[in-house]
């Protein structure tokens, strides 16, 4: 590497992480300064200490935490990182993504990032220095910090729950755009012209309600009014949404929701002001989460397979794990409207 090289290393062929051996070259040290540099810094000089860190920095490069004798070994465990545990909407995709793997001989350990990158990066500083033999995530914004590091380690990585022309590695999810755009088009199409969204104010559930929103405009209909709540959403910020919007926009005769506990919520407040459901207020959830069917009324909502998103990351991940190519790196498993009472 040449040390005036700004650009941050590339992975390689072969098992492409950046090594040791790659930060002390940019750093212009030996391996084993670098190595003290890295375990104990008080060993070296603070000139050496700083090069090794802005090299360390600018490769993505992360400890091996595995014992040296072990590093060639598979270690038969990927990490997979949510945005939280709490809600269910994930649950499937991670109870699918733990079958697929038990059956192959691989184990899954989780990690909860909330909805914040600087979380995220400390998970991935932590996963990637145990060297799993795969990396899932869910979405595909990462901080530049954490790109350098997942990219630097030569790990097999799979982003789910979104969709991208330009994934890290490999990606299996849906768009979130056009999810927006068939919620309009559905509610439209059933004459209802007062639209409007409570979202939690995450990246990707934003992105479905600004698709919504300007496909409501296209169809000549008034902007919808858009209420954000705090993620993860809950049935409580649903109730408390449904009175904000009411209280400003009362004409408003359906409600797309950026989740089925939202929906829940706004369906709760509805009930409790009298607002007949679905002739005074339509209601549109996203997940068909289990309780979605059994409400009453029942929860028109998005459907998304995440059990086919849990089984294809797996495959991914075992496929790269043990040498197999993978030819087609991006899958779209699309999603439905499932039609129910309450719209």
């Amino acid at each position: 590497m040449d040390p005036s090289d700004t650009r941050p290393a590339r992975r390689r062929r072969g098992s492409g992480a950046v090594t040791l051996h790659d930060v002390a070259r940019l750093a212009g040290v030996a391996p084993i300064t670098a190595s003290r540099a890295l375990n104990t810094p008080t060993q070296v000089s603070p000139d050496v200490l700083q090069r090794v860190t802005e090299a360390v920095s600018r490769t993505g490069y992360v400890p091996n935490r595995l014992a040296g004798g072990l590093a060639s070994l598979r270690s038969r465990l990927v990490a997979a990182v949510v945005p939280t545990i709490s809600g269910p909407v994930f649950l499937q995709t991670v109870q699918a993504l733990t079958a697929a793997l038990a059956e192959r001989g691989y184990q899954l350990m989780l990690g909860q990032s909330g909805y914040a990158l600087e979380r995220e990066d400390a998970l991935l500083e932590a996963i990637i220095g145990r060297r799993p033999d795969g990396i899932v995530l869910t979405g595909i914004l990462h901080s530049d910090q954490g790109r350098r590091r997942l990219l630097a380690a030569g790990i097999p990585v799979v982003e789910t729950w979104d969709l991208t022309p330009t994934p890290l590695d490999m990606l299996v999810g849906f768009s979130h755009a056009d999810v927006g755009r068939a919620v309009a088009a559905y509610l439209h199409g059933r004459g209802r012209s007062r639209l409007a969204a409570v979202s939690g104010d995450d990246e990707r559930a934003s992105r479905r309600m600004q698709a919504f929103v300007a496909e409501v405009e296209r169809l000549g209909l008034p902007r919808p009014v858009l209420i954000q709540v705090p993620a993860p959403t809950t049935l409580a910020s649903g109730r408390r949404a449904l009175a904000e919007l009411l209280s400003g926009a009362p004409q408003t005769d359906a409600v797309f929701c950026s989740s089925d506990l939202l929906a829940l919520g706004v369906l709760t407040e509805a009930q409790s002001r009298g607002l007949a459901v679905p002739r005074r207020l339509a209601v549109v959830g996203f997940g068909d989460l289990d309780f979605a069917a059994d409400l009453h009324p029942a929860l028109t909502s998005v459907h998304i397979d995440g059990d086919a998103i849990g089984r294809q990351a797996a495959q991914f991940i075992v496929d790269r794990a043990e040498g197999r190519p993978v030819k087609q790196r991006i899958v779209d498993i699309g999603f439905s409207i499932v039609e129910r009472d309450s719209a």
